[in-house]
């Protein structure tokens, strides 16, 4: 579930004016949609951190005993510099320096986020850690690669951390293209480290993407609200649902906001002015899931050569360390 697609140089996501040029375009296409990073928005962001403490929301928990079991193979002393994308809270990166002791040495921590208060939530689960400098960047994932990339004061290799399966949020071209990006940033020798969650059957993915509690349902609408406070749009909450669905021959979980009868929407901040029927919906958000081999193969046909693999049987989680050649 998370931040991403393509970043723009001239304008970050948090940018007002980009906010309204993508809600415009995204609205206007068939079926409607919006790009989930605009999902994290201060409030967003805390009901995603809300969702991954949810008992239906395994993603989490998997993930991190994955870290702690495999944290001194993956944070070895050879590395200098940690570059998380879509750091969030900044809890699994914190888990994951605790739990390779201080024997790493010295580590540039390089956070990158779209959510202003998610950044300084990170920054202060990290500060208490010695020998480790705290770098945010409040951009796109892109973007914020090549600025941590450009910023190397002292040898030793990167680390690049993709966590959270936030991989599945992009769709199969967008994921290659993203991947070869993150090699093409990175020296020969570099790590890239993914999390990624695997197929489970339907109820449980579903469960994990509609919890009883509604929680991701308010995160979901919590999009209609930002565009109402943001863009001067007329959205009202109650005539949305929350809907998710399994996409079997996709692999993926779809998330969607669908109309409750029939209405008129207008965003005078972002220029538009349509109408809903009953039953319409917006796709907001899409998250693949893979089978362990697919991983592999991703990883490497971008220029990676996997050096481990590990799978939490529990929460049917993959941690894939990969090595830029």
């Amino acid at each position: 579930m998370s931040t991403i697609r393509p970043g723009h140089a001239i304008a970050t996501p948090g940018s007002r004016n980009r906010f309204a040029v993508d809600v415009r375009d995204f609205l206007t296409q068939h079926p409607r949609q919006l790009p989930s990073r605009y999902l994290y928005d201060e409030l967003g962001s805390a009901l995603f951190e809300a969702i991954c403490r949810l008992p239906w929301y395994p993603l989490t928990r998997a993930e991190l005993r994955l870290l702690e079991a495999h944290a001194r193979e993956i944070l070895n002393v050879g590395v200098t510099t940690a570059i998380e994308l879509g750091s969030g809270s900044g809890a699994k990166l914190s888990a994951l320096i605790a739990a390779a002791g201080s024997g790493r040495g010295r580590l540039d921590v390089h956070l990158v986020d779209v959510s202003e208060s998610a950044l300084a939530q990170a920054r202060g689960a990290l500060e208490s850690f010695e020998n480790v400098r705290i770098l945010t960047h409040e951009t796109t994932y892109e973007i914020g690669l090549l600025e941590s990339v450009l910023a190397r004061p002292f040898p030793g290799r990167r680390l690049v951390l993709f966590l959270g399966s936030n991989i599945g949020n992009f769709d199969p071209p967008g994921r290659d293209a993203f991947l070869g990006s993150v090699r093409a940033a990175l020296d020969a020798g570099d790590g890239f480290l993914l999390g990624a969650d695997l197929i489970k059957p339907e109820r449980k993915l579903l469960l994990a993407y509609d919890d009883p509690l509604g929680v991701t349902a308010a995160f979901n609408l919590n999009l209609l609200s930002r565009i109402n406070r943001e863009l001067q749009g007329n959205l009202d909450l109650d005539g949305f649902a929350h809907h998710a669905l399994w996409n079997e021959a996709r692999s993926r979980i779809e998330m969607h906001l669908r109309s409750n009868r029939r209405q008129r929407i207008d965003i005078r901040g972002a220029d538009l002015d349509f109408v809903m029927a009953e039953g319409e919906m917006i796709w907001t958000e899409s998250s693949y899931k893979y089978d362990p081999p697919e991983i592999v193969s991703m990883v490497e046909r971008s220029g990676f050569s996997v050096r481990a693999q590990w799978i939490d049987a529990v929460g049917r989680f993959a941690l894939t360390l990969a090595e830029a050649v």
